[in-house]
């Protein structure tokens, strides 16, 4: 593995999460391969899971971690091609992670979508460009359209968790949230699943649909209570709109997870990538009941970053 930005980065779906299930049962069982290696941790937005499992991840592996929080302890970043930097930007981003890249092994870098510029944020245009201008490989600590470290510590969780003999049905639900979120979870954990053997569904109100690119063959329900029907899995996730791009349409229907709306599913299992709203996206009576897998979720993430890591690292051995 050279690289980790999406599904796309990763050979087999099914192989990589039974590896990583393999290496939860002895974390420390390769602590020497980043001996005398750094990784570096870019933080353009405010993380608690990513930057502490990835730490943690490292750590585990024998890495020396450093973190930078970009917007707050470096120079303003100018990412225009020929730019004359008369204005408020200081550093390029193509020295920035030029320079990076001399202290770093392997770079993660975080960068949310500014759900402003449709165009710069579905063209990844942040995290390709630091990509662009690294010499080392770099992983998503989330982009613009993408969280692909979430999307396999969700894929860790629901192999936990499957159902006995049984192919299970997985439900992405939108979920109700007090300001317009990106579409990163969403779009992620769409692909991967895609990628798995499970029967998956995506319900949200209309108006609400994903981009396309990533929800092609996935079954859209737009009534929450038809998908939540015999559901094994149900992972809640607020986004915005990507048609009316950044917006929040006016959803007339209650779209709160509740345990009444439980009742038709298969006694499901209640996901969601945190933090939650809770009471608004879903009850406190579903995230605090044994149903919920919303902290062995946020557990994997160490084990995702952890995997990733290690694949990184061997594949810099043999070149």
């Amino acid at each position: 593995m050279k690289r980790f930005f999406s599904v796309e980065d990763v050979e087999n779906v099914d192989v990589l999460v039974e590896e990583a299930l393999q290496l939860k049962q002895n974390p420390l069982s390769k602590n020497d391969l980043g001996k005398g290696k750094t990784l570096g941790l870019v933080f353009l937005n405010s993380s608690l899971r990513t930057r502490m499992s990835t730490q943690k991840a490292a750590q585990n592996l024998g890495l020396n971690t450093i973190v930078l929080n970009a917007n707050q302890e470096a120079w303003s970043w100018e990412f225009e091609d020929g730019a004359i930097m008369n204005n408020t930007t200081v550093e390029h981003i193509k020295d920035a992670a030029n320079v990076l890249s001399q202290y770093c092994d392997i770079i993660g870098i975080r960068c949310f979508a500014g759900l402003t510029n449709k165009e710069e944020d579905t063209s990844e245009k942040v995290y390709s460009l630091f990509e662009k201008f690294a010499t080392v490989p770099v992983i998503s600590l989330e982009s613009a359209t993408l969280h692909p470290l979430q999307s396999l510590a969700d894929c860790i969780t629901i192999k936990e968790n499957l159902p006995v003999n049984k192919k299970p049905k997985v439900v992405l639900s939108w979920a109700p949230h007090i300001k317009p979120l990106p579409h990163a979870v969403g779009n992620s954990f769409t692909q991967w699943m895609n990628q798995s053997d499970y029967d998956f569904v995506i319900t949200h109100p209309e108006g609400l649909e994903l981009d396309t690119q990533f929800t092609q063959g996935a079954s859209i329900e737009h009534y929450q209570e038809k998908a939540l029907e015999n559901a094994d899995f149900v992972y809640l996730k607020n986004w915005s709109s990507f048609r009316d791009y950044g917006k929040m349409p006016i959803v007339e229907n209650d779209w709160m997870l509740t345990p009444e709306k439980l009742l038709t599913t298969n006694n499901a299992k209640i996901m969601h990538c945190l933090p939650v709203r809770r009471n608004v996206e879903v009850s406190d009576a579903l995230l605090d009941s044994e149903n919920a897998l919303i902290y062995q979720q946020a557990n994997n993430r160490t084990y995702a970053a952890q995997i990733v890591l290690q694949k990184i690292l061997e594949s810099n051995e043999k070149a």
